[in-house]
C-alpha cells in the first residue's frame, strides 16, 4: 500500500493545475484557493493553499479527508 503525500512545499511544484476561489471570496485576498492535480504522486487528490502566498506549502487531502473535515465545520 503506497502512502499519499500530505502536502507539497511549494505549490508551484503542482503543474498544470488551476486554482480557484470560492465566489464568495473578496478582493482581500484573504481566502484558501484549491486545485485538483490530474497528474504525479497528487493526481485525484484536493490540493489547498493560502491565497496570500501563491508560492508557499499546499496541502493535500483525499476526496474522503476533505468531505469529513466540511462536514466537521
Amino acid at each position: 500500500m503506497s502512502v499519499l503525500p500530505r502536502n507539497v512545499p511549494a505549490s508551484t511544484d503542482l503543474h498544470e493545475v488551476r486554482w480557484l476561489r470560492s465566489s464568495y471570496s473578496t478582493g482581500a485576498n484573504n481566502c484558501v484557493e484549491t486545485a485538483r492535480p490530474r497528474s504525479g504522486p497528487a493526481a485525484g487528490l484536493l490540493a489547498v493553499r493560502d491565497s496570500k502566498q501563491p508560492t508557499g506549502p499546499a496541502l493535500l487531502f483525499s476526496h474522503r479527508s476533505w468531505t469529513g473535515f466540511l462536514t466537521a465545520l
